[in-house]
């Protein structure tokens, strides 16, 4: 499925920086439409077809000068359209008109620029500013008479920003993108509305209407579609707006994998119901089980949930020959996650994105794809999903199968139902479930003497995990209050015979990532 039409768009040109994806959700917090393109599919064919108002290229751990370091054509000066070059791409635009790049002192953190030269691109910004710095090569020269300096490090003198004399072609060095630079929005908003002219029409709401049309367009009349339904918000809105597209010829399918959280199953089933969806039904614990016993790698859990997942869509599909596409809930996080795009990493196999196997037969419909999760939850309450379900924590798709490190066992499932239940009542009752991302328990195989009832014991250690972040992308541990840490603990071990300990993980992603496995 191709992006949303009908709203002004801004590219982002990916060169592998680690804030390519802020840069996109800050443009889009500006109330327009921003996509992430990786720079190998960048091309001038793109920006024709596209027309974007304006293109963004993003940092990057490369120097510009680097055997094999990642460029995009010169004919990017020439399209007419503004660009603005951020850290790598500033060095990227400087290099390309003939400027110098070298390497030097690095400048990383807060660093203090000089504002030298107005210009609309720092508007309502002050003579001196805080901007957050991460770079060692530097913009030494600009060609004379082609391009301006706007701005320079306060200590260094380096070329903090700059603009062709005679289009609007800016690069800074400095990462507007990310909160240590107090005003960066400021200047994103000055590049995107105010040089470029975007219209501010996009919000996720206001988009429900071109992903319904999109899908009609995609799937033809008569055919039907099989959307898997977690209960998740992903999934369930994804069922939601298919059910408005196509109507009858949604076929919603619930499996129960018996790895799911307490009580689940039966609330999943209640509330899907009550929405209209009416899902089948299909309780393969039993089967899900029975394949992963005896496994203990990450990604072949991952594999093996995956494949068993499209074998049973496949046998529905099978009963009903009308089937011809399956619809998923995958978010843009997911995509690039999976290294589903070019030049992207693959940090874990997503089964809604890269473990569906060719032998499923099935074309995919994937009305989530460009979305984030928050956008997502906004959708979905729009279109009359419960604020509280809306907003439950993220769950993996092979559920609590990648919170168990080694083999999953119904010891194991047991131990950590109940204690990310406790997890999950204790920040409830203290009124920060809502302000975290994700809460969980984590149970493995190491284990902990200790002292229960007076008489030693050997038990489980159960580590709990409480991020706070925006997308997943990023993420950092949230600075829980001791006393709910406490409680958390204190019933964890008095409520799991099994448990002796429970530890707290406070590692923010990267260099971890949020689930641990």
């Amino acid at each position: 499925m191709s992006s949303p039409e009908g709203f002004d768009r801004v590219l982002v040109v990916n060169f592998g920086g680690q804030y390519t994806h802020l840069i996109a959700r800050r443009i889009r917090e500006l109330n327009v439409y921003s996509e992430i393109v990786n720079y190998s599919e960048f091309s001038r064919e793109l920006v024709e077809r596209v027309r974007p108002k304006a293109v963004v290229l993003s940092g990057g751990p490369s120097s510009v000068y680097a055997e094999g370091a990642p460029r995009i054509g010169e004919w990017v000066l020439e399209l007419g359209v503004p660009v603005l070059g951020i850290c790598y791409g500033h060095q990227l635009l400087a290099s390309m008109v003939g400027g110098r790049v070298e390497r030097g002192v690095g400048e990383y953190g807060r660093t203090e620029v000089e504002v030298v030269t107005e210009d609309r691109l720092f508007e309502g910004w002050g003579s001196r500013e805080v901007v957050w710095m991460s770079h060692s090569d530097y913009v030494a020269e600009l060609p004379e008479g082609r391009a301006v300096v706007l701005a320079r490090s306060a200590g260094t003198g380096y070329v903090a920003a700059f603009r062709l004399t005679d289009r609007p072609i800016y690069g800074v060095q400095f990462h507007p993108e990310v909160t240590h630079t107090p005003k960066g929005r400021k200047l994103l908003e000055n590049f995107v509305v105010g040089v470029a002219g975007a219209r501010r029409s996009w919000t996720p709401e206001n988009v429900v209407e071109v992903i319904v049309e999109e899908i009609r367009r995609t799937v033809p009349p008569g055919e039907k579609v099989l959307c898997a339904v977690s209960g998740g918000v992903d999934s369930t809105t994804a069922a939601l707006l298919l059910k408005r597209a196509v109507g009858d010829r949604l076929v919603a399918v619930f499996v129960n994998h018996g790895l799911m959280r307490e009580g689940e199953p039966e609330a999943v089933l209640e509330t899907l119901r009550k929405l209209g969806l009416n899902p089948v039904y299909i309780d393969a614990s039993r089967e899900f089980l029975e394949a992963l016993k005896g496994v203990r790698d990450c990604e072949e859990k991952r594999r093996i949930v995956g494949e068993l997942f499209a074998r049973i869509f496949k046998e529905v599909a099978e009963r009903d020959r009308g089937i011809r596409w399956l619809a998923q809930g995958t978010t843009y996080p997911d995509v690039i996650e999976s290294g589903f795009a070019p030049g992207a990493d693959r940090i874990k196999s997503h089964h809604n994105v890269a473990g569906l196997p060719r032998w499923l037969g099935l074309k995919v419909v994937e009305p989530l794809r460009y979305l984030y999760k928050d956008e997502v939850r906004r959708i979905a309450v729009a279109l009359g999903l419960p604020e509280e379900w809306a907003y439950r924590h993220p769950f993996p798709g092979p559920g609590l199968a990648v919170r168990i490190v080694g083999e999953v066992t119904e010891e194991k499932l047991r131990i950590v139902r109940r204690a990310s239940r406790v997890v999950e009542e204790e920040l409830t009752r203290a009124g920060l479930y809502r302000s975290v991302w994700q809460a969980f328990a984590v149970v493995g195989e190491d284990r902990w003497v200790g002292v229960k009832g007076d008489r030693r014991a050997v038990g489980y250690v159960v580590t709990v995990r409480i991020v706070e972040s925006e997308d997943g992308m990023t993420a950092d541990w949230s600075r829980v209050p001791y006393e709910v840490l406490e409680r958390i603990a204190s019933r964890i071990t008095g409520e799991i015979p099994e448990v002796t300990m429970v530890t707290y993980a406070i590692t923010s992603k990267p260099p971890s990532t949020i689930e641990p496995c």
